[in-house]
C-alpha cells in the first residue's frame, strides 16, 4: 500500500448511513467551505482480520446544496458482507508529491466502523441488537457533550448496551433559530442553511461515524410546524414572502435528502422474531395527510401482516394530546385513526421510538381487541435550546389518560383504557432561571438505547436505558437517569 498520512481533520465527514445484513452505505466529504475538492479520493472498508477487502476510487463529487460551490460529497456503498460483522471505513484523499512525500501518497481523512446486521435477534446470553436514539440537538450550549457521552458508551460501555445501530428521530439540525432567519437574500438563506450543517454535522461526528444511522426529519430541519407557514413566531414572518419560502425550502429539502439521505419509508427484519419499519411522516405532509397514499399503504400494510413485535420510528409520538398551536400526527385525524388502527390489527406489540417533544418517557396503551400493545418510547432532546428558545424547553407530559383519548377520536371496535405510565421510567428535569441560558425547567439532555433480545420461551425480551449526555459515571462514561426498563413483548 501507498504511504499513509494520518491527520485530524475535523471538517472532513464520514457518515456510515444504513447498513443490512450484507450491505452498508456511506457517505464522505465536507459540509464546510474551507476545503479543496480532492482530484481523488478513497474509501476502503477493512474486514474484521483487518484486512482492506473493498477499496472505492471516486472523482464524481456531488454539491449537498444547490446553487452552493465549495462543499461536495460522494456516496458509496459495499455489498457482499456478513451478517452481525464489525467492519472499518478509511476515507482518504490522494495528496501530489510534496517535499519528503513521494508520489502516491494518501492522507486518512477520516475513519468509521460498523457492524452489519445480524441474521437472526440474538437469543438469551448473546449480546442482545441495541439500537441508540435520541432527538432534537441544538448546538449551540452542546460543547461536545452529546457525541462524546455516545462515543464513551459505543467505545468502552458494557456490550449489552453497546449501540449496534442509531436512529436520530429528527430535529438533528435548527435551521430557524435566530433573527437572521429573515433575511430575503436568496444567496444568504442557502449559506446560512449549509453553514448550520456543517457545524451540527462536525458536532454529531462521534455519532455519525459509528454504526449505521438512520436519519428522519422533524419540523426544525425545515421551520416550525413544516410545510404550513401560518405562524407568528417573528423569527419565521419572512416565510410569507414566497420567494423567501421557495428559496428556503429547496435548500432545507437538498439537507434531508442529500444529506441526511432519510428515507421516506425503510423496512428490515431480523429473522422472523423482529420488524422494524422507519417512516418519515413530516416531509410529505399536506392539509390532510402526512404521507401521500401510496406510501401510507406500505406503511400500514406492514402493520398489518406483523408476525411478530414490530419497531416502528418516526419523528413524533402517537400517545399525544391536540395541541392548539402547531400541527402533529393528530391534526391528521383520518390518517391517524387509520393508523392507529392497523398497528393494532396482528395483535402483535409495537415499540415505536420517537422523539420531539422535548422529553423523555415511556407510556403503554392497549391496541385494540386483539391484544397488542403500543410500548412508546421518546428520547428528546440531546441538547436543549437556550435563551429565548428556551421557553420551548418541557418536562415530561402524563397525558392523555387514555388511549385512544374519547375526547378526540374512537376506532370501531376499540374500548379507549387508561394509558400505563411509570413515572420512574421518565426522564428527570432540572430547574430553569429566568435570565440564564435555560430560563425554564427542562428535561435533562440525554439518548436512549433499547436493547433486544429472545428469550428461551420464544418471546423478545425489551430493556431500555437512558443516558445523561452531561453527566459520568466513576468510569467516565454516560450516567444513567433512571434503572433499565424491561418488558417482554408478543
Amino acid at each position: 500500500m501507498s504511504d499513509e498520512i494520518v491527520t485530524s481533520t475535523g471538517q472532513w465527514s464520514l457518515v456510515v448511513l444504513r447498513a443490512t445484513q450484507h450491505s452498508v452505505k456511506v457517505w464522505a466529504g465536507t459540509l464546510f467551505s474551507t476545503l479543496k475538492m480532492p482530484d481523488h479520493a478513497r474509501i476502503e472498508l477493512i474486514s474484521p482480520d483487518n484486512t482492506v477487502v473493498h477499496e472505492i476510487i471516486r472523482t464524481d463529487w456531488n454539491r449537498p446544496f444547490s446553487n452552493i460551490r465549495k462543499r461536495f460529497y460522494i456516496t458509496a456503498s459495499f455489498a457482499d458482507l456478513q451478517p452481525g460483522q464489525h467492519y472499518e471505513l478509511r476515507f482518504s484523499r490522494r495528496i501530489e508529491a510534496i517535499v519528503g512525500i513521494r508520489e502516491e501518497s494518501w492522507q486518512t481523512l477520516r475513519t468509521a466502523q460498523f457492524d452489519t446486521l445480524p441474521a437472526q435477534l440474538p437469543t438469551t446470553g448473546q449480546k442482545p441488537f441495541t439500537v441508540g436514539f435520541g432527538s432534537c440537538f441544538y448546538n449551540h450550549r452542546d460543547g461536545g457533550q452529546a457525541a462524546g457521552s455516545y462515543k464513551a458508551l459505543y467505545d468502552r460501555g458494557d456490550a449489552s448496551v453497546k449501540p449496534d445501530i442509531t436512529f436520530l428521530t429528527g430535529d438533528q439540525v435548527y435551521l430557524d433559530i435566530g433573527f437572521d432567519s429573515l433575511s430575503f437574500v436568496s444567496s444568504e438563506i442557502r449559506q446560512r442553511v449549509a453553514d448550520d450543517y456543517a457545524l451540527h454535522w462536525q458536532a454529531l461526528g462521534s455519532i455519525l461515524n459509528r454504526g449505521a444511522t438512520w436519519m428522519l426529519p422533524d419540523d426544525h430541519e425545515y421551520w416550525n410546524d413544516y410545510p404550513f407557514h401560518d405562524s407568528l413566531i417573528p423569527t419565521l414572518l419572512a416565510l410569507k414572502i414566497n420567494n423567501v419560502r421557495e428559496t428556503w425550502t429547496k435548500a432545507a429539502i437538498d439537507g434531508v435528502q442529500r444529506v441526511q439521505q432519510s428515507p421516506r419509508l425503510d423496512f428490515f427484519n431480523l429473522g422472523d422474531a423482529l420488524s422494524f419499519c422507519l417512516a418519515d411522516l413530516r416531509s410529505y405532509r399536506t392539509d390532510d395527510t402526512f404521507l401521500p397514499t401510496a406510501d401510507f399503504k406500505r406503511l400500514t400494510d406492514w402493520a398489518r401482516s406483523l408476525t411478530c413485535p414490530g419497531v416502528l420510528v418516526i419523528p413524533q409520538p402517537l400517545i399525544i394530546e391536540e395541541n392548539k398551536t402547531e400541527r402533529n400526527l393528530l391534526s391528521f385525524k383520518t390518517q391517524y385513526q387509520q393508523l392507529v388502527e392497523a398497528l393494532g390489527e396482528s395483535g402483535h406489540d409495537i415499540v415505536l421510538l420517537s422523539g420531539d417533544v422535548h422529553f423523555g418517557r415511556i407510556a403503554i396503551a392497549q391496541l385494540g381487541p386483539e391484544g397488542g400493545r403500543l410500548v412508546e418510547v421518546i428520547a428528546s432532546p440531546l441538547s436543549n435550546l437556550t435563551g429565548l428558545n428556551g421557553i420551548a424547553t418541557a418536562t415530561p407530559s402524563f397525558k392523555p389518560k387514555k388511549f385512544p383519548d374519547p375526547n378526540l377520536f374512537s376506532v370501531p371496535g376499540w374500548q379507549a383504557k387508561p394509558v400505563q405510565y411509570d413515572q420512574s421510567f421518565a426522564v428527570s428535569t432540572k430547574e430553569g432561571r429566568l435570565f440564564s441560558a435555560y430560563p425554564k425547567s427542562r428535561t435533562r439532555e440525554h439518548f436512549m438505547t433499547a436493547s433486544f433480545s429472545q428469550t428461551d420461551n420464544g418471546k423478545v425480551m425489551l430493556k431500555v436505558n437512558a443516558w445523561r449526555v452531561r453527566e459520568r459515571d466513576s468510569n467516565n462514561l454516560p450516567a444513567r437517569d433512571f434503572e433499565e426498563y424491561q418488558l417482554n413483548l408478543k
